[in-house]
């Protein structure tokens, strides 16, 4: 089978979407630096230390493992930090993008899953969100994935190389087999933080805004299993293969679940109550945000598994219990 380049792959989602490629038959081969990543979630296919700014570093690696194609996860994605440090993320995402890019075409590789976002819509104008909505980010995390887009478009009309970018919703969950997980310093993301006020780790789980209009006041949100992820990775490779064309296309459920339903969840997965907080809304923060997922199904065959959210807590609860003892 194939030998598929992983940048950012001994990160979140870049770990899970390794254990799919092996169990496809793929070789994964992770680029990482292991800033923010982790030695241990390479278990599938050999770690390349390096930077995606770093040319010469990627000629080597094309070189040495003669890529057939690229998964592109390597990217920082705090949208506070964003804001604070514009210029890091601009420098990062956008210019390391166009290294690896070039170094993709320098060693002839022509197929390229981008890891995009739905931060690329900013506020939607309604819902649920199709990928023919305007994009109009509203931090600088997200500007750089929809530039990242264009340069991808502009790289297939010119140089024919091709592309999916998959702008995917809200990431949850952890490995169903405990093998790999969540682990993030500092933690943002809702479901390990309410899981971390469940065993004490955080003295309560903050609810940003409880007056949206939405059914409990608060936010509603399409979680996606990482594990789905992983998959809709693996369909988008698999439509490159087949010839298809530079498209973007949206990773969701087409369901939204509220910061309440999760906290719910969590307490009658963990069997312990969870002390919350109110907090005022964070700016920006749309009450709803839920994907129309059918160009994912039509164009690549992919559908979530995971379509409720107690399960996904579940997976993430276990990751979790593992990572205290």
């Amino acid at each position: 089978m194939s030998t598929i380049l992983v940048t950012g792959g001994a990160g979140y989602v870049g770990s899970h979407a390794c254990k799919a490629l092996a169990a496809a038959g793929h070789t994964p081969v992770v680029f990482d630096n292991l800033d923010r990543g982790h030695r241990e979630f390479v278990r599938w296919g050999p770690l390349e230390e390096g930077d995606i700014r770093d040319g010469a570093r990627l000629d080597a690696v094309f070189a040495r493992h003669r890529i057939d194609a690229v998964m592109h996860f390597a990217a920082l994605a705090y949208v506070g930090e964003s804001v604070s440090e514009p210029a890091v993320y601009y420098r990062n995402n956008v210019g390391g993008t166009l290294e690896l890019l070039d170094a993709m075409r320098r060693a002839g590789v022509e197929r390229l899953v981008f890891s995009s976002t739905c931060a690329t819509y900013g506020v939607p104008a309604r819902m649920p969100i199709t990928e023919d909505l305007p994009q109009q980010p509203i931090n600088p995390y997200g500007a750089t994935k929809l530039m990242i887009e264009r340069v991808l478009r502009d790289y297939d009309a010119a140089y024919g190389l091709r592309s999916v970018s998959l702008r995917y919703f809200n990431a949850a969950g952890c490995d169903p087999d405990g093998e790999v997980g969540e682990d993030h310093d500092p933690e943002t993301h809702l479901i390990p933080r309410v899981l971390m006020a469940a065993d004490g780790t955080l003295p309560h789980v903050e609810v940003f805004g409880t007056d949206y209009p939405t059914p409990d006041g608060t936010c509603l949100r399409d979680y996606i299993h990482v594990a789905d992820l992983a998959d809709g990775h693996l369909r988008a490779l698999d439509y490159l293969a087949r010839g298809g064309a530079t498209t973007a296309i949206n990773l969701g459920t087409g369901r939204a679940f509220s910061v309440r339903e999760v906290i719910g969840a969590a307490e009658r997965v963990t069997g312990r109550r969870i002390p919350v907080r109110a907090g005022p809304r964070r700016e920006g923060d749309p009450p709803v945000l839920v994907a129309d997922a059918t160009r994912a199904r039509d164009e690549i065959g992919f559908a979530a598994r995971y379509t409720e959210i107690e399960p996904i807590v579940a997976t993430a609860w276990r990751w979790h219990g593992r990572r205290r003892r």
